[in-house]
């Protein structure tokens, strides 16, 4: 074995030079994303539904967020029955407003789609220069347990999972059922998204929300627990942060299911109250 001597000098050089670029190492890997995630209302008159888009835009822009997020249907409306020109109108809008301050979008949406004329229930990303990157369609659709199934498994279309990068970070995008997989509201096995979208390398999962509830015990102490342990129990299994945004009409009842921010150890670190129109803004820290 060849052993080369060093002088003290070049030794205490050679061993800050390693030191520093360690560091150095280590700073170039930490990587942020300020996201806004938005609890609105959603309803059927998209025009209304815009209204409040915009009004998570302004509080977006003043937080110097990096991207929003809007609840599942959020602007069209969560119905496959919707006028598609005027989503497209107020979606250019929207993406032209949010492109000026530099802002992306994950917003939830039904669509029909031009080239095949399907309607999808999608998460439509689009970049800060406001690039369309491409859209999430709900996979774990719902629908009645009768043999055939009846609901909205029959009104949507699906495509293969798929994931996007903003700013060089790669993320997903999922709707509701497809987070937790509820067994009263789906007749289809649970593909469990959230790990498939950890294993093909996201870290972050933006989760747009459009749940039923009526304010009741059911609703209270079934589903919203039911709910809210999936999401941290999914975080934590794929080590991935997760982003959510809820839909909050009416709001004389709680949502139902937490907005906010879970860190891939399923602790909340940040979290909308459980009622009304909330924005909340939280820099997530990759390392």
């Amino acid at each position: 074995m060849l052993v080369k001597r060093c002088c003290p000098s070049a030794l205490v050089a050679l061993m800050v030079a390693v030191l520093s670029s360690g560091i150095s190492g280590t700073e170039q890997k930490r990587v942020t994303l300020r996201v806004a995630t938005a609890q609105l209302p959603v309803l059927k008159d998209i025009s209304k539904n815009a209204a409040a888009i915009h009004r998570a835009l302004d509080a977006a822009i003043k937080g110097k967020a990096e991207i929003l997020l809007t609840p599942e249907g959020s602007l069209s409306g969560y119905t496959p029955n919707f006028d598609q020109a005027a989503v497209d109108r107020e979606l250019s809008g929207i993406v032209k407003r949010a492109s000026s301050a530099g802002i992306a979008l994950a917003l939830g949406t039904c669509y029909v789609e031009s080239d095949d004329h399907q309607c999808y229930n999608e998460i439509r990303f689009y970049d800060g220069s406001g690039k369309f990157l491409g859209f999430h369609t709900k996979t774990l659709l719902c629908s009645s347990l009768s043999d055939p199934p009846q609901g909205e498994i029959n009104h949507y279309g699906t495509r293969p999972l798929q994931t996007f990068e903003i700013k060089g970070i790669t993320i997903g995008g999922l709707i509701c059922n497809d987070m937790w997989g509820n067994p009263q509201c789906t007749s289809m096995p649970d593909p469990h998204l959230s790990q498939k979208l950890s294993e093909s390398g996201a870290r972050i999962i933006f989760l747009a929300i459009n749940g039923g509830r009526n304010g009741g015990e059911w609703s209270e102490k079934v589903n919203w627990p039911f709910h809210e342990v999936n999401m941290r129990m999914r975080a934590s299994a794929g080590k991935v942060w997760v982003v959510s945004a809820d839909n909050c009409f009416p709001d004389t009842f709680p949502c139902s299911a937490p907005s906010g921010v879970l860190a891939p150890n399923g602790q909340w670190t940040a979290k909308s109250p459980r009622r009304g129109e909330q924005i909340v803004i939280h820099t997530i820290e990759l390392k």
